[in-house]
Formats: C-alpha cells, sequence, structure tokens
C-alpha cells in the first residue's frame, strides 16, 4: 500500500504532466485554430467544419480535455490554497511570477470553463452555431473582448510559466544556468503566444 507522502508525489508529478500534456498541447492546438482567423471567415469556418468531422470528437473531448484540465484545475487550486505568498517582502522576478502562476490560474479556470459553456455546450444543446460570425459577435462587445483577451493572456502566461517549473519538476533543468536559458525561451515563447492569441481576436473585430 502506498504511503501518504508516495500518494502525494505521484499526483503532483500527473498533475504536473497534465498541464503539458495534454492540456498545454489542447492550448497550442487552440490557439492555432483561433489564428486562421487572421486569413478571414473563409478560413476559420473551413478549420472549424474540419474539426467537428473528427471521429469520436466528444469523447476525445472528455479523454483528452475536459478530465485533465480539471483535474490539473481541482488540484491545482488545493495546492494554491496552502501556498504562502510573500510578493511584497520578496519583490524578485520569480516570487512575483510564483504569485502570478496562481493568479493566472484562477483566470484562466473561469475563463475556459464560460469558453466551454459559451461555445460547446451551447451548440450542444442547439443555442449557437461556433462560427466566424458567432465570435464577431461576442468580441465586438468591447467587455468581452477584454474578457477573451485577458483570459488568452492568463492561460498562456499559465502554461509558459509552467513550462519552467515542470522543466524543474522533471528534472530537466536543474542547474542555474538551464533554468535561466528556460525562463528566456518560455519568456519568448510566452510574448509570441500572447500576441497570436489577442492578433486572433483583433481579426474578429
Amino acid at each position: 500500500m502506498a504511503s501518504p507522502r508516495s500518494s502525494h508525489f505521484l499526483i503532483r508529478r500527473l498533475h504536473s504532466l497534465a498541464g503539458v500534456i495534454p492540456v498545454g498541447v489542447f492550448l497550442l492546438l487552440h490557439l492555432t485554430l483561433n489564428a486562421t482567423a487572421i486569413g478571414g471567415a473563409e478560413a476559420y469556418n473551413r478549420t472549424i467544419k474540419l474539426m467537428a468531422t473528427l471521429p469520436a470528437l466528444i469523447v476525445l473531448e472528455w479523454i483528452l480535455i475536459y478530465i485533465p484540465l480539471y483535474f490539473h484545475a481541482i488540484y491545482g487550486i488545493i495546492v494554491t490554497l496552502d501556498a504562502r505568498n510573500n510578493v511584497l517582502r520578496y519583490t524578485y522576478l520569480r516570487n512575483w511570477l510564483f504569485y502570478l502562476q496562481r493568479v493566472s490560474a484562477y483566470i484562466t479556470l473561469v475563463f475556459v470553463s464560460w469558453h466551454i459553456w459559451q461555445l460547446r455546450i451551447a451548440k450542444a444543446l442547439g443555442l449557437v452555431e461556433p462560427s466566424f460570425a458567432e465570435m464577431v459577435k461576442i468580441v465586438h462587445n468591447p467587455w468581452w473582448f477584454a474578457f477573451y483577451a485577458l483570459g488568452v493572456v492568463a492561460a498562456v502566461l499559465h502554461f509558459t510559466n509552467g513550462l519552467f517549473t515542470f522543466g524543474i519538476t522533471w528534472g530537466v533543468t536543474l542547474g542555474p544556468r538551464a533554468q535561466r536559458v528556460a525562463s528566456y525561451v518560455w519568456g519568448v515563447l510566452f510574448v509570441a503566444m500572447s500576441a497570436a492569441g489577442v492578433a486572433a481576436l483583433l481579426s474578429f473585430r
């Protein structure tokens, strides 16, 4: 029988892994899909229709997205509630990123949950049909646009900053030099992904 410590270690590892694979991969694919909006309504709608033809789509969504996503989110909240934030006393960058990782987690959870309801569940109920025109209606409202932009940036920050801690957790970047290089790489990725995500939103306006 596994000890509480070994069980906790295993869950932490699974939590870390779920944040990158498959949740992080899904984020990359979703931003790539949204980026087709830059090419106009026809390109975006064609991509949406292609995704809808995937076999056993609802099963894939549950196994590869919803279950890992909410496992990562719920366990992350448990960890967050035990965290002690001291950014006002120790103001160095890594401490702020530790704090922002927690803040971005809550923002991302609210944003993704609402996004799933607004487009995926509403579609299943026959209330909307995801399309370029539907996204135009949503983000035409400046408050919704701000909400989506904040959600995208928060999700990207949580993912890219999470990659930094993932490297340490899994023994990939243990030395100071490796961690310094990783911080630059993930920082550049954060800027690039955030810019692409916001640019896609602007395409709907």
